[in-house]
Order: C-alpha cells, then structure tokens, then sequence
C-alpha cells in the first residue's frame, strides 16, 4: 500500500464516495487513504483458485465467497478500517446497496514477503476483532503452505496446513479446502518463482 498524499484526513463517506469513481482501490484506515499496488499472475492464481473453490463448495449454500473487489469494513472503538482480503465468505450480507462486507465469518490473504508483516500483524489484528470472523487464513505463494487462524472458546489458535496432500477443514461455513486446489498450476520446482512484491 502506498500511501496518498493528503493534507487533512477523510470522512468514511468521502472515502466510499471515491472509491465508486476511482480506476485505483484504496483501503482506508483512521482517514487515511492508500493505494493498492497491482498482483502478479502467481498471487492472482493463487486467489483465483481459492475463491473457485469455495464457490463450487457453497453453491446453493447461505455462505458465498467474495473476492477482492469487495471491502471489509472493520469497526475499531475509536475508528473505522477498510481492507480488501484477497477472499472473504458471507454467510449474512450487507445490504448489497454498499460496497463493503460488514459480516465475514472467513478471511484470506495471499501473502508476499512485502506484505508479509502487515498480513501476519497489523491486518491479522484488526480481521481478528470483527466478531463474526471465525477463521483467518494467511496463504504462501512460494510453498504450498497456509496459516489458520481459528476462534476457540478461549480466543483465536494458530494451525499450520503443509504440502499438497494437506486438507483446510472449514467447518465454520461447511467446506474443506484441499491445497492441491488451492495451488493448482503452481510449478514450486520452478527456481525463478517470483514473488508477489506488488501486493
């Protein structure tokens, strides 16, 4: 994300209001405005896949899959954030007159090493907040690897899924999450895999 310059900050309203018109997404966290850089073909791949999957899953179920055209809107004691995860799964919409997601029960992110400390801390934190988020999932580009973040009765536990043959149970919304699907077409034998610095 890169940041925009701005002298004063924004209300939320001008903020939605301009990403309605805007050919660039920005997120918006306490005012502030930041563009979002463009993802290479392996992290879009990646994303692809997953949201594919879990719209065969939950076809004809009350949960759907957003991909990362659609924001989160997350509301902080003290402010107002919006994201846009690489993929979210609704199972109680927002009024489909906004252009933001209120009620995620799961979140992901295709992470790089440039973005891999705002993923792994700063958004983490503030997905983790929103009540209806149950799980957070934190995908690797370069290894057929995904941290789970899931809610518990006594807060949220880290579970780690490696190699293709792994399986992501998510219980929470009905579907499981086969890596092998997740990173089909990724080519890990490849030494000159890029990674997704852009995003």
């Amino acid at each position: 994300m890169t940041a925009l310059p701005q002298r004063q900050p924004i209300s939320v309203e001008e903020y939605l209001a301009g990403e309605l018109d805007s050919e660039v997404r920005h997120e918006f966290v306490d005012g502030y405005v930041y563009a979002m850089a463009g993802a290479r073909n392996q992290h879009n791949i990646i994303a692809t896949n997953l949201l594919a999957s879990l719209h065969s899953q939950l076809r004809g179920q009350p949960c759907q899959p957003f991909n990362s055209d659609t924001k989160a809107r997350i509301q902080l004691p003290h402010s107002t954030r919006f994201y846009y995860p690489d993929c979210m799964v609704i199972c109680q919409e927002t009024d489909r007159d906004e252009s933001y997601q209120d009620f995620p029960v799961v979140i992901a992110e295709v992470i790089s090493e440039k973005t891999r400390r705002v993923d792994e801390e700063i958004k983490r934190d503030n997905y983790l907040a929103m009540p209806t988020v149950r799980v957070y999932l934190l995908v690797e580009q370069n290894e057929p690897r995904v941290v789970a973040y899931r809610r518990g009765e006594t807060g949220f536990a880290r579970e780690f899924y490696e190699g293709l043959s792994a399986v992501i149970p998510l219980a929470e919304v009905e579907v499981e999450l086969p890596l092998a699907e997740l990173y089909e077409r990724i080519d890990f034998s490849d030494p000159d895999l890029p990674d997704d610095e852009d995003r």
